[in-house]
């Protein structure tokens, strides 16, 4: 079993409210889900209007498949307009 576990750092844009940015992350975390079937939640920043810190797991018998998964992911976040990646810290168990 090998397990990917990621933290990503995000600039989020056009928030005036945390309400607003948890509606912004709240719809990143659904669709995350849903599309590449991983565990992810929002473990940092919570109270802050412009930055988020998520972190994801997935879990395989492949490396290849946990490397695949992740990229996917990042290339999901960074193709949508109202968040920025800031920073990401990536470990293969």
């Amino acid at each position: 079993m090998i397990v990917g576990i990621c933290q990503v750092e995000l600039r989020v844009y056009n928030c005036i409210s945390l309400k607003s940015k948890r509606q912004v992350i709240k719809s990143i975390i659904e669709r995350l889900k849903s599309r590449y079937n991983i565990s992810i939640a929002e473990v940092g920043d919570n109270d802050i209007w412009q930055k988020s810190l998520l972190g994801f797991s997935c879990v395989s018998n492949s490396k290849k498949h946990i490397e695949s998964v992740i990229s996917n992911v990042f290339n999901f976040i960074e193709n949508d307009e109202r968040v920025e990646i800031i920073s990401t810290d990536i470990e293969i168990v």
